[in-house]
């Protein structure tokens, strides 16, 4: 009897509010769901439109469809009678929130997501319950899963539905914020190892004062922590995006929402704009860029720049103690031979500079091919590449402790120099020209290190033009002096100036190395940072061991000793240093509590190590257990998500979060199983077995 009663009082309300649906709504903590529909009733064979409505309360959100650094997108799984289908949810456009140090992507207040849901023709009844089960994420300062079961009692009407007039306005707004899809736009995306171009060229009048356009890429392949870089071009707009490092390389396509605060049409309200452009390998075309020439202006400038400093360092070479000595007795050398015929003395000297020169240029094409092996084995990233990097920085290092003093070359070629100075004719001078190029070459000078670091990525044309401009550098002095000879005597003297300026001059190779030794610290992870930085301390070292025992003063025997430890020392330096491909076979994501949560609901385990860079044990741990490929595998299997929650600095985040489980010191290590379970927490010193074991129990 009360149930007769109830289908009474309800049929009545119906009745009442013109057959308005009947909808029953998920009462959450937080954020209430409920579904609502845009009419009082369903025709068959026709579509109409409902909604998850959910309402926030203030200061918390739930998340769009790509939830951008982290979070979880609202999802909804409905339970439709037979014949019944429904489309995908129509997203709003989102905002960009800031939380926890990163930019998610999602709603705040009320929102709408629209879903169309097509009738059968033969329906039969006089209503429909149309039903859903909703989870969805929200987050404040904490992040909490929600989930409701959601159910919607429409009427069937074989006429036409009526419009409910109290939903009416919110429907209304909500599709104003859907993104707007323009066929007639011409929108490319150009990819470039990490940057994507998005070209925007608008087919109907816009808005001229365009100050800011954001893109929401839908499948999560641009990184929402990197900022977007907006130019105006002759046809529109190119907006610059950096691609997420974990964004799949067999994407064809680039999905995602155009928003412009100032809206894109004159004559419409339009903001967002919807694209799935194709993605074109390679840099976007320079035409049609507003500022195209300053590009092209300052590409130039780079390359004149790196052009200046090979020629000054060319120049510095002269002054370098390897090669200052022989100047002077080079330029004697010019006159005695030519009997001091002042044309004779200049075609010396022009000899003598055809000597350094082709000496360069087979440098060059030896550089050349050595590159062009280099990228067949896949070294073609240059600076991209830590391992590229890392022997660079070796590089520049070893000419560093050179130039300070802790260990010398080329006393033999001087040697052999001074002897060649006495020879006659141009074949002479040609063969000294090449000779003061090998005796240079050990010497490197400070800006001269830089541009040949500079010539490796380079094209070969580029490359060559920079090594002709270090012979050229070189070489002038020489043909000066040889043009001009009673400048000779103008020259400062050698003396214990020159050794002073040579260490003076090793600091800069110093401050490339520190910054070399900066890039390679983004491009691999901490441990094996830790271990370039001690294979350098043993490259010194086997410098200082051929600098202390190898010089001519020794015995043979200590010479020899001297060499076999050199080689020892210089190889277990870079064996300890260069970054192998293992170091990659853990790809760490920041750490932050609702990523953890949102992991989990997606059916993840997930594995935290909370560390510091000053926590020597944690280190160890890095070593030992994440360099066994047994572990490396078995996270594989299980698909375990690594996280790192760094405490290098005070975060009180994570200063509560270990306080939660009883601790206040690093390292600490735990696992959290998928959907909730209770996290399973390592010792804190740990083995490749430890972490088998516990990741045995998933």
């Amino acid at each position: 009897m009360n149930r007769t009663r109830i289908a009474v009082f309800v049929f009545l309300i119906l009745y009442m509010m013109g057959s308005r649906s009947w909808a029953e709504p998920g009462h959450g903590q937080y954020v209430e769901a409920e579904l609502i529909s845009e009419y009082t009733s369903l025709q068959p064979g026709h579509v109409f439109t409902v909604a998850l409505k959910l309402k926030h309360d203030e200061g918390w959100h739930t998340y769009w469809k790509n939830p951008g650094d982290a979070g979880l997108a609202t999802e909804i799984n409905w339970e439709l009678p037979d014949g019944f289908s429904a489309g995908a949810i129509q997203w709003p456009t989102p905002r960009q929130l800031p939380f926890q140090g990163g930019i998610n992507y999602g709603y705040e207040g009320t929102v709408l997501l629209l879903v169309d849901i097509a009738a059968p023709e033969n329906l039969i009844g006089d209503e429909v319950r149309i039903a859903a089960r909703v989870n969805w994420l929200m987050c404040e300062e904490i992040c909490i899963p929600g989930e409701a079961d959601l159910s919607l009692l429409l009427p069937v009407n074989r006429n036409s539905p009526v419009i409910d007039i109290r939903e009416k306005e919110i429907f209304t707004r909500t599709r104003q914020r859907l993104p707007r899809e323009i066929s007639a736009w011409k929108v490319n995306a150009y990819l470039e190892e990490e940057q994507v171009s998005l070209s925007i060229a608008p087919d109907t009048a816009v808005q001229k004062n365009i100050t800011a356009v954001y893109f929401y890429s839908e499948d999560a392949q641009i990184d929402a922590n990197a900022s977007q870089l907006l130019r105006q071009t002759d046809d529109g707009y190119r907006l610059t995006l950096t691609r997420a490092s974990d964004a799949e390389d067999t994407s064809l396509t680039l999905p995602g929402v155009l928003y412009s605060k100032d809206g894109w049409l004159a004559d419409d309200d339009v903001t967002a704009i919807r694209i799935a452009s194709k993605l074109i390998p390679g840099k976007p075309p320079l035409s049609g860029v507003a500022d195209t020439s300053d590009i092209s202006k300052s590409d130039m400038s780079s390359f004149f720049v790196i052009i200046g400093l090979a020629f000054i360092g060319g120049l510095i070479l002269n002054l370098m103690p390897c090669v200052f000595p022989i100047l002077g007795l080079k330029v004697i050398g010019f006159v005695k031979q030519a009997g001091e015929d002042r044309r004779k003395i200049t075609l010396h000297g022009l000899i003598f500079t055809l000597g350094v020169l082709v000496s360069f240029w087979i440098l060059t094409g030896i550089l050349i091919a050595l590159r062009a092996g280099g990228e067949e084995l896949g070294w073609g990233f240059q600076l991209q590449s830590s391992a590229f990097v890392f022997v660079l920085t070796v590089v520049l290092f070893i000419f560093a402790l050179n130039l300070s003093g802790l260990f010398e070359v080329g006393e033999s070629a001087i040697g052999i120099g001074n002897k060649l100075t006495a020879m006659s004719g141009t074949a002479g001078s040609f063969f000294t020209g090449a000779l003061a190029t090998i005796v240079a070459t050990p010497c490197a000078a400070p800006f001269l290190a830089p541009a040949l670091g500079a010539a490796l990525t380079l094209s070969a044309f580029e490359s060559l033009i920079v090594f002709t401009s270090i012979a050229l550098g070189l070489s002038l002095p020489y043909l000066f002096l040889s043009v001009f000879p009673e400048i000779v005597k103008l020259l400062p003297r050698p003396g214990p100036w020159m050794e002073s300026f040579k260490q003076l001059l090793a600091f800069p190779l110093y401050a490339t190395t520190g910054y070399l030794l900066w890039v390679l610290g983004g491009q691999i992870d901490e441990f094996h940072f830790l271990c370039a930085i001690f294979g350098l301390v043993f490259i010194a070292m086997a410098a200082w061991v051929y600098g202390r025992w190898s010089t001519p003063v020794r015995r043979s025997a200590v010479r020899r000793w001297a060499l076999v430890g050199t080689i020892a020392f210089f190889t277990l330096g870079l064996y300890i240093g260069y970054p192998l491909e293992k170091t990659s076979h853990i790809i760490w994501e920041s750490w932050s509590p609702e990523k953890v949560i949102a992991l989990q609901a997606k059916g993840h385990p997930v594995y935290v190590d909370f560390t510091a860079r000053w926590c020597a044990t944690c280190q160890t741990n890095k070593a030992i257990v994440f360099s066994s490929d047994a572990v490396v595998n078995r996270m594989r299997e299980k698909n375990v998500v690594a996280l790192k929650a760094d405490w290098t600095l005070f975060d009180p985040l994570i200063t509560n979060t270990l306080a939660s489980h009883g601790r206040s010191a690093v390292p600490f290590n735990i696992i959290y199983p998928p959907k909730q379970s209770e996290p399973i927490i390592l010792p804190e010193l740990l083995t490749p077995r430890i972490v088998l074991d516990a990741l045995d129990k998933l």
